[in-house]
């Protein structure tokens, strides 16, 4: 590694995730599993810091874009996600993959699919090549609301909307904050539930209704943050514009922290 003190060093696991290979969290599981090499040499220093632009990075034998490089042209990527496609970008039981919905010339860059929509549910999935914005949004500390329109059988009691209300423990044992939530009539059978998010726990939504008798026929994630599905069809995708972008990172912190840093400069 270059010993250039002038030189802006920068933590391996940032590096990674800033080249769109995948999240910070998940850099850190590559280095543990001995699948990162920086200029030829196997890494076994966890919070190693190199040289953006002269340092070597390798990931299963695959030389990543310098930062510069990548940072110059991140994708964002809002996909409405049908049912029956997984929110991966590799399945070992060879499904339809989100990845698989978008043209050749996107895929080459290697988008992350930002956290998950099951496979059974729809609605607006972010994909990036952008590490640090993967990052934040899919950790804990940063609770961005995600909006979701739940079509379930029956109708749903007083008592139920109240239980949902004031956050429930779910059957495992997981407390679960307050959930905003709203009703109307879809049919005579049927009825509409919006449910505002603001947790990350798997398979909350289809949880809740397990516990609460109701038998979910349709869920759709409408929003995340600011951005929002509206009339975009199912297995249909746009890119995200430059305001969408920055009011999304700005959610989490992120433009602001690259104004100070300009700042500092």
């Amino acid at each position: 590694m270059s010993a250039d003190s002038s030189s802006r060093l920068l933590r391996l696991n940032k590096a990674i995730a800033d080249s769109g290979r995948c999240s910070r969290r998940k850099a850190d599981e590559l280095i543990a599993q001995g699948r990162v090499q920086v200029n030829g040499l196997l890494v076994q220093e966890m919070g190693l810091k190199i040289t953006p632009g002269q340092d070597r990075i390798q990931v299963d034998g695959h030389l990543l874009q310098s930062e510069g490089k990548a940072r110059s042209g991140h994708i964002y990527i809002l996909l409405h996600k049908p049912v029956q496609v997984v929110s991966t970008a590799r399945d070992p039981q060879g499904r339809t993959t989100v990845l698989d919905l978008l043209p050749s010339a996107l895929r080459r860059h290697r988008p992350v699919p930002v956290g998950r929509l099951d496979y059974f549910s729809e609605g607006l999935l972010l994909l990036t090549t952008d590490g640090d914005l993967v990052y934040r949004l899919t950790h804990p500390s940063w609770h961005i609301p995600k909006v979701y329109n739940v079509l379930v059988r029956g109708r749903v009691t007083t008592e139920k909307l109240q239980q949902i209300e004031q956050g429930m423990h779910l059957a495992e044992g997981e407390k679960l904050a307050p959930v905003q939530v709203s009703a109307r009539q879809a049919g005579k059978e049927t009825t509409w539930l919006s449910m505002r998010l603001i947790q990350g726990i798997k398979r909350q939504i289809r949880r809740m209704c397990r516990d609460l008798d109701l038998t979910i026929l349709k869920l759709i994630r409408i929003q995340e943050g600011s951005l929002l599905l509206r009339d975009l069809p199912s297995g249909q995708f746009r890119e995200l514009s430059a305001h969408e972008v920055s009011a999304l990172r700005a959610e989490v912190g992120m433009e602001k922290e690259a104004h100070s840093f300009e700042t500092e400069r």
